[in-house]
């Protein structure tokens, strides 16, 4: 595991999530202005030499993203599952070379699906429909949150998006804490792969009780990917879809969307909520 959390911590050198580009601004198109610009590279996993996705990324967090992406998927049980993470960048992108142990690759052979450019849609590249929806175990009931504490988290989200705070071109998804302190978080151009850095993250520590909060409106694969990961709270800052709302309810997730400071929408579950 040491070389999965020394993935994490090193990214390729220029690799910063974004650069200075020129633009004309309204009011002023006699003259260019520098801007900062949100990298968005194609990124490869490649699990033991076969590349099995390639989705549109912003190139921070790379390893955390192969970790989460692998536990949300149902491609790997824990991060044990993994014996190492090497990240290539390439003439077109970023190649994430994943070693899975014997076991868990004989079983993404079995179900591999090919999927691309999923920053938009969930089901690009689904090659059975029967993919989508896939049954989740029902999580327990043991964590609990307080709605007061609510405001806080959401007046720290902005602090894990430094990417964001200079182009406005990120989604963040972030880790809340009982009290309303965010453990973590992470960004990128891809609401789903911010979740899943997120996600990856998490799994390589004892975060203990709380909750995830993302920038984004929440799909039926957001919840589906907290379940996987056995997160009982998903927060979210926009709207949920109404499949999202029928996962959250058979997976005993508790879905809150429009979350803003002094309100949120309970879709499910609220005997988790204080």
């Amino acid at each position: 595991m040491n070389k999965i959390q020394h993935a994490i911590d090193t990214k390729p050198a220029g690799m910063t999530g974004a650069s200075l580009g020129e633009v004309w601004q309204r009011g002023n198109l006699q003259h260019l202005q520098p801007d900062w610009l949100a990298e968005e590279v194609p990124v490869a996993l490649v699990y033991n030499g076969i590349s099995h996705v390639v989705m549109m990324a912003t190139p921070k967090d790379l390893a955390a993203f192969a970790i989460g992406f692998s536990l949300s998927e149902g491609i790997i049980s824990a991060p044990a599952d993994i014996y190492g993470i090497d990240i290539q960048p390439v003439c077109d992108g970023i190649e994430v070379h994943i070693e899975l142990s014997s076991r868990r690759f004989m079983g993404l052979k079995e179900r591999r699906r090919a999927m691309a450019g999923r920053t938009g849609c969930g089901v690009c590249g689904v090659e059975q429909l029967a993919e989508i929806g896939k049954p989740v175990e029902a999580l327990p009931f043991s964590q609990v949150f307080d709605l007061n504490y609510l405001d806080r988290a959401l007046e720290q989200l902005n602090d894990f998006q430094p990417v964001g705070q200079l182009t406005g071109c990120t989604h963040a998804a972030a880790w809340i804490c009982p009290d309303g302190s965010l453990r973590a978080g992470c960004e990128d151009v891809g609401r789903h792969v911010a979740l899943d850095k997120l996600l990856g993250l998490r799994s390589q520590g004892d975060w203990g009780a709380g909750a995830v909060l993302v920038s984004s409106r929440a799909s039926y694969e957001m919840v589906q990917k907290a379940a996987m990961c056995g997160v009982e709270l998903l927060f979210a800052v926009s709207a949920a879809t109404r499949l999202a709302v029928e996962v959250a309810q058979r997976s005993n997730l508790t879905l809150v969307g429009f979350s803003k400071p002094g309100r949120a929408t309970v879709y499910t579950h609220p005997q988790r909520l204080l």
